[in-house]
């Protein structure tokens, strides 16, 4: 563009001092810039279109690794989920056995206490039972007897 201007001055100069000179080197010339802006244009069209292309493959690579990473962030979750839903199980069964356990205590305790009030109250009517004879025998030992 730059030999275009030169040659353009060098032109305009010639047909000031020049009667004769050919309008139509002029046309040539012009015609010559017209070239070279459209190569201009279609030179950054192509960058335009190559920089497009880049701009596109760049968002798809940083759509992919945000992909990437939102899957990695879902798969971590889905761990942490199942880890604390085994420990809520765990911790469910654990309480669920000790409470069996106290039911099972009481049950026995219920059992001890009742079999040790049944024989509380046996010993209490044996020895209530071995007073009466006691006290029997006394009476009957102190009584006058005729003869």
């Amino acid at each position: 563009m730059e030999a275009l201007f030169s040659q353009f001055t060098f032109l305009s100069d010639q047909a000031l001092q020049d009667r004769s000179f050919d309008p139509s080197t002029v046309e040539d010339l012009m015609k010559l810039f017209e070239i070279e802006a459209y190569k201009s244009w279609a030179a950054m069209e192509l960058e335009g279109q190559r920089e497009e292309e880049e701009a596109e493959e760049s968002l798809q690579q940083a759509e992919a690794h945000l992909d990437s990473v939102l899957d990695s962030a879902m798969d971590e979750f889905r761990r942490f989920e199942e880890e604390m839903e085994r420990m809520s199980r765990e911790e469910l069964d654990s309480l669920v056995r000790t409470g069996e356990n106290a039911r099972e205590m009481g049950n026995l305790m219920e059992k001890a206490a009742s079999v040790a009030s049944k024989r509380y109250i046996e010993a209490v009517m044996n020895s209530a039972a071995a007073s009466m004879k006691s006290a029997w025998k006394g009476i009957s030992s102190h009584k006058v007897h005729p003869s």
